[in-house]
């Protein structure tokens, strides 16, 4: 072994079977994955039924009104397809629109950031199309703890906390929902979503004559009955993230005429394995970057535990994610994902990485263009500085985040899923509904001409990035939330596992960073020059040689980076999982 050699000692076991494995950012959402396979169901009716408990469990993580980019690989199947449910901006959804309230970002928090919610028809798409449960089955387990109740986890009540004077003056709504007692509550709290169930359950009896087209009926339904019902809701003025009051946009025919799909994956191949992500309507692609400019490394030189490998990661992921600020989107100026690939191209960028870390902000010109960036900001977001996770609220520093599940079964099918938006903390709660809507068009920008400009119809650029890795019948399904930084956080433990030998735990639980040097997609857009955040486990001696290097290092503690959860199949058809153990609350389980 060439790497640092792993702890002896991992938080928690890989755990390994012939099942069934779940790994979840929740451990009621990977109980749920479990209890479904135990049952007979797949990989893909227990990530459904997870899914729809994660909207309750981490409701300041993602919720129905949120997004959703998972990677599908039914079992036997040459690679995995992409499930997309990033809904577009609304028809009303200009640049003049938004220019002309005053505004020169989209805010992060508030109805007009709203785009088409997706994560709900994403969700029931898989089912239908790849599940074998009824929708009642599936949609049993939310609506149990929708109308008995479950704990509060500590991160949604402090969340609940930090914004309370905004629910109390502004959005009284979520003031019902979220402190019905007029205080925020403690963890732990046993919390009920009525009005939710009551959706569910409409969702349940929207008709059908079999399991497809009862699961197409919901489809129908939540899309042109109960999201329509949210549009009118937010389209009252509302306090927004810049202080102002606005008027949501989106209305029933933006839902009408949009639905969730299957996309192509893209892919690289890396020492041997077959890596597969998004399109560059996600920032995917720039994991696909990265590893394709460090390939060449000696085995050694990609260990995230010294310096070396610290600084050619930091570095490598600066100028892929100068490409994705650049170039990333779904409107007519996003690059060509063979472009940004291309052998010529990638040598190139690769050709950029010095000794010392670049201060600077560098895309290239992947297909010849001149690369265009919108203005760079680089006043701190919040208190401590860092970037890079989703913002709402200036007054109370909030940062919403995402969600992550990954489920295989014993026949084979795999599946990881990223859900997120829709965060308690969005916009207010529609009360008849029990939920918000999400403010993904904040990822957008209001210049015109750029890849991630704000384009009415088009979908706004997620950081929504799951990872699935096949070589033979060797599988890995793996993700985290976190913001612009999940592949961050997925890299060093996607290098130890291939390159260093590590435990898919022993991954997990190393230490880790991530860059900051990059524009962070959600208000107020800010960036970091040569910034990097570090676990102080990663050592004072490759830290300080960082800092030798020119990179902005900002310790942030023992156990505060990086949220992966995976499972996976080896060779000889054993099963495995792994979850984070920072912040206590992902969990994996299997037999």
């Amino acid at each position: 072994m060439t790497f640092t050699p792993p702890a002896s000692f991992t938080t928690r076991p890989t755990l390994r079977g012939t099942f069934g494995m779940s790994a979840s950012t929740h451990w009621t959402a990977t109980a749920t994955a479990q209890a479904v396979l135990e049952r007979g169901g797949n990989a893909f009716d227990a990530a459904v039924a997870a899914g729809f408990v994660l909207h309750l469990v981490e409701p300041h993580l993602n919720g129905p009104g949120g997004d959703l980019v998972a990677l599908v690989r039914p079992a036997g199947a040459d690679a995995p397809v992409v499930l997309m449910g990033q809904g577009p901006a609304p028809a009303a959804a200009s640049i003049d629109h938004f220019r002309s309230l005053g505004l020169d970002l989209v805010p992060g928090a508030g109805g007009l950031a709203a785009a088409v919610p997706g994560a709900v028809d994403a969700w029931l798409l898989l089912l239908r199309d790849h599940g074998t449960w009824e929708l009642a089955e599936v949609l049993a387990y939310a609506v149990g703890y929708a109308r008995d109740g479950h704990p509060l986890v500590a991160g949604a009540a402090a969340t609940i906390a930090r914004v309370a004077d905004l629910f109390h003056a502004h959005w009284p709504t979520s003031a019902e929902r979220w402190m019905p007692s007029g205080s925020p509550p403690a963890p732990d709290t046993l919390t009920r979503n009525p009005a939710w169930a009551t959706v569910l359950d409409a969702l349940i009896h929207a008709g059908g004559t079999d399991r497809e087209s009862r699961t197409e009926a919901a489809r129908v339904r939540w899309m042109t009955e109960v999201l329509p019902e949210a549009a009118t809701f937010l389209r009252r003025p509302h306090r927004h993230a810049d202080g102002g009051d606005h008027p949501g946009i989106l209305d029933a025919e933006d839902l009408k005429s949009w639905r969730a799909g299957w996309e192509p994956a893209e892919t690289v191949s890396f020492r041997g394995w077959d890596v597969f992500k998004a399109g560059v309507w996600s920032q995917g692609p720039a994991l696909l970057q990265t590893l394709r400019m460090i390939e060449d490394a000696d085995d050694e030189h990609l260990d995230p535990g010294t310096a070396e490998g610290a600084h050619l990661l930091l570095e490598a992921q600066k100028l892929a994610y100068a490409d994705r600020d650049a170039w990333f989107g779904d409107t007519e100026e996003a690059v060509e994902i063979a472009a940004l690939l291309d052998d010529d191209y990638i040598a190139a960028r690769r050709a950029l990485i010095g000794p010392r870390a670049s201060p600077d902000l560098r895309p290239g010109a992947p297909d010849g263009r001149p690369p265009a960036l919108p203005p760079l900001r680089t006043e701190a977001a919040v208190a401590d500085g860092s970037t890079g996770e989703p913002t709402v609220d200036r007054a109370g520093q909030t940062r919403g985040d995402t969600c992550h599940i990954d489920v295989i079964d014993r026949w084979g099918n795999a599946v990881s899923a990223t859900p997120s938006g829709g965060w308690l903390q969005s916009s207010p709660t529609v009360p008849a509904l029990g939920f918000c809507l999400g403010t993904r068009l904040q990822a957008t920008w209001l210049v015109p001409g750029r890849a991630a400009s704000l384009t009415p119809g088009r979908r706004p650029r997620t950081t929504l990035t799951p990872t699935l890795l096949t070589r033979g019948k060797e599988v890995i399904a793996m993700g985290s939330p976190g913001g612009d930084q999940q592949d961050h956080w997925q890299l060093p433990v996607m290098l130890r596992m291939l390159v260093g030998g590590y435990s898919a735990q022993q991954a997990i639980d190393a230490p880790t960073l991530n860059t900051t040097a990059l524009i962070d997609s959600f208000w107020p857009r800010t960036w970091v020059p040569a910034g990097a955040s570090v676990e102080d486990r990663l050592g004072d001696a490759v830290i300080s040689a960082l800092e030798a290097r020119g990179h902005r290092v900002r310790r942030t503690g023992d156990w505060s980076l990086g949220r992966v959860t995976a499972v996976g199949r080896d060779a000889d058809g054993v099963l495995w999982a792994a979850a984070n153990p920072r912040g206590a609350q992902g969990y994996a389980a299997g037999r």
